[in-house]
């Protein structure tokens, strides 16, 4: 089977100072991903590939740079699912894991619950070889200005690049037909501490089912979650293409919840899809071995 790889750095408002960023951090992270695969390479190991990429880079509200919290904390989730067996492996509320999604895949491969949170995850991880850094290396300068000015000011929008979005994701299928999904985020900018978004959440933020395709979402959590917009867009690949499926499943989005949002997919064959109802989303797919990455 031909493999398959796409990624996204978040739907949201991208002002054109960070677009050249965004769009270059997406292909980065293909490279990263199509590297493993074109090797032959399992999808697992693709997709957390290119997600470590998108985390390491502040540009992204995920890992190093994401959003700090309103204690001025910054608190990850992830989440990575295996379409073959229905299992995902997530973890939120960490402030010690420079890589989520490395918790992540711990839990996914080691662990016989599919989710853990705060301390627990983070001495789950620890357990199975990840490790662990200190609170303030996960705070970028950016992000912290932005909280001091929300401190000082209010709490808007014009203090961040992304307020509500740039999480990032990835979909993977390998040589094998293997299907792995994947979601990362540091969630919203001043959120109270301990809230989850949508990202980690089985069905929401992230799903994969190799009977019909995978997904990662991005954007405003509490209106994905009511949709479970992640699963929606994999049942709507039952009897749509892909790129008509992610249109709908953003359709339903706007329609019962006025949230705003995108998502990538691939179906069950390999073929990419992407939609988005924000001014901008970040995304790359491969196509015939190139690596295509864009923000528009």
């Amino acid at each position: 089977m031909k493999p398959s790889l796409v990624v996204h750095g978040g739907a949201w408002d991208i002002p054109d100072e960070a677009a050249e960023a965004c769009a270059t951090g997406c292909k980065k992270a293909l490279a990263a991903g199509w590297w493993v695969l074109a090797a032959g390479g399992h999808a697992l190991d693709a997709v957390a590939a290119a997600i470590v990429v998108l985390e390491d880079d502040p540009v992204f509200d995920a890992g190093y740079g994401s959003h700090l919290n309103f204690d001025g904390h910054v608190e990850c989730d992830a989440m990575v699912m295996d379409g073959q067996t229905l299992r995902a492996g997530a973890a939120a509320v960490l402030r010690h894991v420079k890589n989520p999604i490395r918790a992540a895949r711990a839990i996914l491969e080691h662990c016989p619950h599919m989710m853990l949170v705060g301390e627990g995850a983070e001495h789950f991880a620890r357990e199975n070889g990840v490790k662990l850094c200190k609170a303030e290396e996960l705070v970028s300068e950016a992000e912290w200005d932005a909280w001091m000015k929300c401190k000082k000011d209010k709490h808007t929008a014009t203090h961040h690049r992304g307020h509500e979005q740039g999480t990032v994701g990835a979909v993977a299928m390998d040589s094998e037909g293997r299907l792995f999904a994947a979601t990362s985020t540091g969630g919203t900018c001043c959120k109270l501490p301990g809230r989850v978004g949508d990202s980690p959440l089985i069905g929401c933020g992230c799903y994969a089912d190799a009977q019909a395709g995978g997904v990662s979402c991005t954007g405003y959590g509490e209106a994905i979650m009511k949709v479970v917009m992640a699963k929606s867009a994999v049942d709507f690949l039952q009897a749509a293409e892909a790129m008509a499926a992610a249109k709908k499943s953003v359709e339903l989005l706007a329609a019962r919840t006025t949230g705003t949002g995108g998502l990538i997919l691939l179906d069950r064959e390999g073929t990419p899809g992407w939609a988005f109802n924000t001014p901008r989303m970040a995304y790359g797919y491969v196509k015939d071995g190139e690596l295509i990455a864009a923000v528009e």
